[in-house]
């Protein structure tokens, strides 16, 4: 998962009259199987890794969740969650990714960890997605490009038959949204890292109260 700022990376270009070749970036495995496993990063606008710190305080929450999991990234970008949900131990990752370039190059990283036989990329757009047959994931990881009004309705689009009953779900957003959840969704533990902050969810309840509250949102 990737946190995408809503303001454009300035590119610089050299001398010459060629543009730069894109750069890589570094993407470190915090914990598991794959702990201190260095990847590359495309250098794509408003692409990054959740940070470390972020992710190693969530995985920490998530330690007696992620073993066997079926883990669902949405937006997922470098898919640094659910590679590190892998790493730590998930059955399945599902990654969802609408750059067909960076849902490559996630998929070269896969690759290169032996993780591919466990994996899968789906290059197309969140919502579409999610519109399509459901099937149910233990561990979502949900963060949507800030600042376009998709927290909510992809929150709503999960109770369409994508969790399982007592599924996590964590949703990164910008600080100043209060994000509108279905009601089945208890929130279980808050980290806010510069503009963004991340809140992970437990579902509790069956989806007959799984829509978001009107009165509440």
């Amino acid at each position: 998962m990737t946190q995408r700022s809503s303001r454009p990376r300035r590119r610089r270009h050299g001398t010459g009259g060629a543009p730069r070749q894109p750069r890589h970036g570094r993407l470190r495995i915090i914990g598991g199987d794959f702990r201190r496993r260095l990847l590359p990063v495309l250098d794509s606008p408003g692409l990054r890794p959740t940070p470390d710190r972020v992710r190693e305080t969530l995985f920490n929450w998530l330690t007696a969740a992620t073993p066997g999991a079926r883990a669902l990234d949405l937006f997922a970008g470098t898919g640094a969650l659910g590679l590190e949900a892998l790493s730590r131990g998930a059955r399945q990752a599902c990654f969802v990714e609408h750059d067909g370039r960076v849902a490559a190059a996630l998929a070269d990283n896969l690759a290169t960890l032996g993780a591919a036989d466990r994996a899968r990329v789906v290059t197309a757009d969140a919502r579409a997605f999610l519109a399509g047959e459901p099937t149910p994931f233990s561990l979502v990881f949900l963060d949507p490009p800030f600042r376009q009004e998709l927290a909510t309705p992809c929150c709503a689009a999960l109770e369409g038959g994508w969790l399982t009953e007592d599924a996590f779900i964590y949703l990164e957003t910008e600080s100043e949204l209060a994000p509108c959840v279905p009601t089945t969704w208890v929130l279980h533990r808050e980290v806010r890292a510069g503009d963004s902050t991340g809140r992970l969810y437990h579902r509790r309840g069956g989806s007959a109260a799984g829509s978001p509250d009107s009165d509440a949102c």
